[in-house]
């Protein structure tokens, strides 16, 4: 490729705000020249570039959009940790075929089995197929809900998935649970909710202090949806134990620091 056509082509590219293909312009095209490819396999390599770099931005920015604290993703997810969850039923999931049905997903278990990590991974896979994601704390949301009451065009009422995270981790007043009651409901079957929570259904009446509220959060939420129950002990302390020599030593050297 001459000299002129090349700055010409440069220029052009950039006209287009084709960035990516401007970057790779002079490496394919020797590529091409090397491999002594066709005009059109030159083509279809630099405009390859260009939409893989335009999805992965894509992408990044519905990910910033949504507020994941984290980028997990499920091939990172340790279920050999966990030999009971059912795995099969876990990846039958990440089709996302719940979220056009109006579905949800609740992850029960006690800390550390990995519900978050799950939840987020199920968002990034939506946010890879265009749907609309927020990820929120339980916590978040019911100071927004609070702040913002229930206005249709908050994003944590019209994505088309919203991740509640650490529900059962504070206690909720009566107004706060009304308050839940109002976006679960608003939700219920038109969008797909994500719960994590380390309290079982039984104990939600304790944490919304209301039976009446509790029975009518659960009756909405559960009616559509698919309930995954995690089973054992956290992955984060794994390799950790009280009965650990060396642990219960430093433990037992503490409490002599704080009897003396």
């Amino acid at each position: 490729m001459d000299q002129l056509t090349a700055e010409r082509l440069m220029d052009n590219l950039q006209r287009l705000k084709l960035s990516r293909a401007a970057e790779m312009l002079d490496a394919i095209s020797q590529e091409a020249e090397a491999n002594k490819s066709s005009y059109l396999a030159f083509l279809d390599h630099l405009l390859e570039e260009e939409v893989a770099a335009k999805e992965k931005r894509r992408i990044q920015t519905a990910m910033k959009t949504a507020g994941l604290p984290s980028a997990k993703t499920i091939e990172e997810y340790d279920f050999s940790f966990h030999p009971h969850l059912d795995k099969k039923m876990v990846m039958e999931l990440f089709d996302l075929t719940f979220i056009p049905k109006h579905e949800n997903v609740v992850f029960l278990g006690p800390p550390g089995v990995g519900k978050t990590h799950l939840a987020i991974s199920l968002a990034i896979k939506a946010c890879f197929h265009g749907f609309k994601v927020y990820f929120t704390t339980m916590e978040t949301l019911i100071r927004k809900l609070k702040e913002g009451g229930q206005s249709r065009h908050k994003a944590y009422l019209n994505s088309s998935l919203v991740v509640v995270d650490e529900v059962g981790y504070l206690s909720v007043a009566p107004q706060e649970a009304y308050l839940f009651f109002q976006f679960v409901s608003h939700r219920y079957e038109r969008s797909s909710t994500i719960i994590t929570s380390n309290k079982s259904f039984g104990d939600w009446q304790e944490l919304f202090g209301d039976p009446v509220i509790a029975t009518a959060i659960l009756d909405r939420l559960l009616h559509h949806c698919k309930v995954v129950n995690i089973k054992g002990h956290s992955y984060r302390l794994r390799g950790h134990s009280i009965t650990n020599p060396i642990i219960k030593e430093q433990g037992e050297q503490k409490n002599k620091q704080i009897i003396n």
